[in-house]
């Protein structure tokens, strides 16, 4: 249940995003910074972030909770350009490493997509996403986010 423990203070964060994610062409990838604050829920039993990308002018917020029953978690993603709350992804970690496999849609079409956490260390750690339209047979890596710790949060 404390596997985010770690998350919980505020960030920097590059951020680098394939900005045409599924395409048959390469694409392109752009860098932009973030900021998040990251505040425990629950006891240890959930979180809460919230990232802010200056140079873009949007904001995103991620709510994690724990299932006791199932011992897994399930992270929820909204962002303020939708206002939308996007299907979960839901998973465990494996000594320093979460995997989180959830389904959503892209451009209308079914995806599958799954969020990989590391931690890194005490003050670093980073987050992967990617995306299958082929139903998870094969992966595309379509943004990755470097954090670095800038300060603590208490509960």
């Amino acid at each position: 249940m404390d596997d985010f423990d770690f998350l919980h203070g505020s960030w920097d964060v590059a951020n680098r995003r394939l900005t045409t994610p599924l395409r048959s062409d390469p694409g392109t990838w752009v860098e932009f910074p973030g900021h998040a604050v990251v505040r425990p829920l629950f006891g240890g039993a959930g979180n809460i972030d919230e990232i802010t990308f200056p140079t873009s002018g949007r904001q995103g917020v991620t709510l994690r909770l724990f299932d006791q029953e199932t011992e897994r978690w399930s992270l929820h993603w909204s962002d303020s350009r939708t206002g939308r709350l996007d299907p979960p992804v839901v998973g465990a970690f494996t000594g320093d490493r979460g995997d989180f496999h959830g389904e959503d849609t892209y451009n209308g079409r079914p995806i599958r997509v799954h969020f990989a956490w590391y931690r890194l260390g005490p003050d670093t750690a980073r987050w992967e996403q990617e995306f299958s339209a082929d139903d998870g047979d094969s992966w595309e890596l379509n943004w990755i986010m470097d954090l670095t710790r800038t300060g603590w949060v208490n509960g």
